[in-house]
């Protein structure tokens, strides 16, 4: 799908041919002289179009109208959420298949955060999941002209909602696809392929490497699966090689039974999104190279099935992690702590200004907080407000969560350094506590995303979240940093055109926490 910025009156819309017009009309609009404005005072003055967020008027070839379809939305006050839901709303005119040219016009004053939502809900209201679908009608919607009232005002935002929105649907991509399609070597693959992206490397450590590097807890894991382990480095050179780097690490467990401590059978088919926080690692970097911003950024994904066979582990046995530190396995299912501990003492090695991990870690997290917010732990009050800040502004939203010590006492064990749970009460914060053990000093945060990662009932897939929070952070760090060189402009060319992989509809269902990650 490729997006088109211009500079659109009113008057100007109404000249545009296209099978679709949208018309966003916030609050306080004020009609001109040219027809759309005449239709809407009409609509307006006679309660047929109410402006708050999400009413709609459709339209059939109205008079001195080049589009064929116009439907008039109300955006209420105009805010980056009220543009969301509005367009979420028109989803079904947006997802018509007839509906090929789309003409977005948004009418009155219009802010930066609302013009790179809007590209997103587009992109959102019109996805549709293909790979192992063939019966699947693919997205018919090929080309979006968003227009403001001044482009160029609103350039960079649009630069960055093109990005995100390549990366959110490579993250809802491989999110989606069943785990026999997403085994541990094709999500190396797909990093492998972000290294065409200018200043973007990737290097791929299989089982024999990680064994060498001692990742024992990680290797552990993965025994019982006859898929090979892969322990996937990406990295962005954005700054100067000097610069401390941002680590993202992500939970890549491609699918997930439970291990010997199995899980019940309602709902396991959902395990195969228990590596959404790799996914979601793999949508940033996909931005990351559209936006090439003054940053230097690393992305580990220790990728791998927990499967449950002879050579699994077992619930008592002792592994040895990369720091060092042994863990007694008092449950095989709360594995992803597991692997992404190896994860975080291998990010000390790189002495970054700062780790984020992203993992769909515990139905725990979910209970507390839904599906709206992920859970934020952090040891570093001002790593904490930077991306809480940032999920505001991407509408990617996170929730701090309490990491007091006294909640590590659990953890305690008779057998190891420490044991892998602590029983059920605050498990979302026990989990965060466990991983603490292995920062450090560094300036570190978790996101539980097992409640944002995806959906389930009949709209069950993945969301792309938290990619819009991470890139939304990554922009933000970027611009606090003096960079040894001028960062280069927000967006190639190329990614004002860029292509978003096959997008399907939104519906909010509720979920039932049964076969939740952990």
């Amino acid at each position: 799908m490729n997006f088109d910025l211009k500079t659109l009156s009113l008057a100007a819309a109404a000249a545009q041919t296209c099978d679709l017009l949208l018309v966003l009309i916030p609050e306080g609009f004020r009609p001109g002289q040219d027809a759309l404005s005449t239709l809407a005072a009409l609509a307006l003055r006679s309660g047929d179009l109410v402006l708050k967020a999400g009413k709609q008027l459709h339209l059939y070839q109205p008079p001195a109208v080049a589009a064929r379809r116009v439907v008039l939305v109300g955006a209420g006050d105009g805010s980056a959420r009220a543009v969301q839901q509005a367009l979420l709303a028109a989803g079904p005119a947006i997802q018509a298949p007839q509906t090929k040219r789309l003409v977005l016009c948004l009418a009155g004053a219009v802010s930066a955060g609302a013009v790179s939502t809007a590209l997103q809900a587009l992109a959102e209201a019109s996805y549709v999941y293909t790979s192992t679908k063939p019966t699947a009608q693919a997205r018919s919607l090929q080309r979006c002209v968003v227009g403001v009232p001044d482009a160029a005002a609103v350039r960079d935002a649009f630069d960055r909602g093109v990005a995100l929105v390549a990366g959110v649907e490579l993250a809802r991509e491989w999110g989606n696809r069943p785990a026999n399609h997403a085994t541990p070597s094709l999500l190396a693959d797909a990093a492998r392929a972000l290294a065409k992206l200018p200043r973007i490397q990737c290097k791929v450590h299989g089982p024999a490497e990680v064994a060498r590097l001692g990742m024992g807890a990680f290797m552990a894991v993965a025994r019982g699966s006859e898929e090979p382990l892969r322990f996937i480095e990406l990295r962005y050179g954005g700054a100067a090689k000097d610069q401390a780097p941002v680590v993202l690490v992500g939970k890549g467990i491609t699918f997930d039974t439970g291990g010997i401590s199995i899980k019940p059978a309602a709902e396991m088919d959902e395990m195969k999104f228990d590596m959404c926080g790799a996914a979601s690692v793999l949508g940033a970097f996909r931005a990351l190279g559209e936006l090439q911003p003054a940053i230097n950024v690393l992305g580990l994904i220790p990728a791998c099935e927990n499967m449950p066979d002879g050579r699994a582990v077992k619930p008592g046995d002792v592994v040895t992690s990369l720091s060092g530190k042994t863990i007694e396995v008092l449950n095989t299912d709360a594995e992803g702590r597991l692997v992404l501990c190896d994860a975080l003492s291998y990010a000390a090695r790189f002495k970054p200004a700062a780790v984020v991990d992203v993992a769909t870690l515990t139905g725990a997290c979910m209970i507390a907080l839904g599906n709206v917010r992920s859970g934020l732990f952090a040891n570093d009050d001002g790593l904490a407000a930077a991306l809480h800040a940032a999920g505001e502004a991407a509408l990617d939203t996170c929730w701090r969560m309490p990491l007091d010590d006294d909640y590590a006492e659990g953890l305690k064990s008779n057998f190891a350094d420490m044991g892998n749970v602590a029983g059920r009460a605050g498990g979302a914060i026990t989990a965060a506590k466990f991983l603490q053990k292995f920062v450090g000093e560094m300036p570190w945060a978790h996101l539980d995303i097992a409640g944002a990662a995806w959906k389930s009932g009949t709209a069950k897939g993945a969301t792309g979240r938290p990619v819009g929070l991470l890139v939304h952070y990554l922009l933000g760090q970027a611009a606090q940093r003096a960079p040894s060189e001028p960062a280069p402009r927000a967006a190639s060319k190329s990614a004002q055109r860029a292509t978003a992989s096959k997008p399907a509809a939104r519906a909010v269902p509720r979920r039932a926490p049964r076969a939740r990650a952990s």
